[in-house]
């Protein structure tokens, strides 16, 4: 069994007054989420609660942690993300108020000596190994979608208009198939950082790999990236979990 510790911190932020991001932490640790929810009204809150809630349920349901094999997690963490993204669709149909809702999703989790990585949407995961951070996911943004075209560089990205546009996020009819789970062998001493773009956006990767680096305790990490991201000029939601393989 894979031995983990995590901390998690998840703030409105300086310029919103709502807090959509959820974060949740498996008690057992297992599994860890970090979505961010979008929409008119309480809608996003509504998505990435929804999200974060039906996602862990289902794998808790259809996963042996102990001792299923990589292909038959890979296929039940696409079908726990499909499902929520069915019911989020769903809903966003049948109520005025949550009408066009959405959310990103990331996610590790862990599971018979490994570990697997999903991301929808723009809310990262990243690991530092050995001194080296490493972003995991890609994001799903138009802006990214041009630097994968060789239309714009990545730091053009950073500041690109359309940065904070999505072609894919829970609550979209092809949102939640095809999640391709990155599966990743743990070593002792790697560092996962699940994040919203609240991060990325006021924080440089440069100095969030010294934060990563420098601060040892979880919870104390996480609450050293909030405090970076805000002190960075944040403009959304921020929300941090670490997890650390012991």
């Amino acid at each position: 069994m894979v031995h983990l510790r995590s901390g998690h911190v998840s703030i409105a932020g300086d310029f919103r007054e709502n807090n959509e991001d959820r974060c949740f932490e498996d008690p057992q640790q297992r599994c860890f989420i970090v979505a961010d929810g979008m929409g008119g009204q309480a809608a996003g809150e509504r998505a990435s609660e929804l999200a974060v809630e039906l996602v862990a349920r289902k794998l808790e349901q259809s996963i042996d942690f102990e001792s299923d094999p990589p292909k038959k997690v890979c296929r039940l963490i696409d079908e726990a993300v499909a499902s929520a993204n069915g019911d989020i669709m769903a809903l966003g149909e049948d109520d005025p108020n949550c009408h066009k809702m959405g959310t990103t999703i990331v996610m590790l989790v862990s599971a018979a000596e490994k570990l697997y990585v999903v991301g929808v949407g723009d809310s990262r995961a990243y690991r530092l190994r050995g001194g080296s951070l490493e972003q995991l996911t890609i994001d799903h943004s138009l802006a990214q979608a041009l630097v994968d075209s060789n239309t714009i560089e990545p730091e053009e990205a950073k500041t690109h208009r359309y940065r904070n546009l999505l072609y894919r996020y829970l609550g979209m009819e092809d949102g939640g198939t095809g999640t391709d789970p990155y599966q990743l062998e743990p070593e002792s001493g790697d560092r996962f950082l699940l994040c919203s773009d609240g991060v990325n956006g006021g924080v440089e990767d440069a100095a969030l790999t010294e934060i990563l680096r420098q601060v040892d305790e979880p919870q104390a990490c996480a609450e050293a990236v909030i405090a970076a991201a805000q002190d960075g000029g944040s403009q959304d939601n921020i929300t941090c979990l670490i997890v650390d393989v012991l």
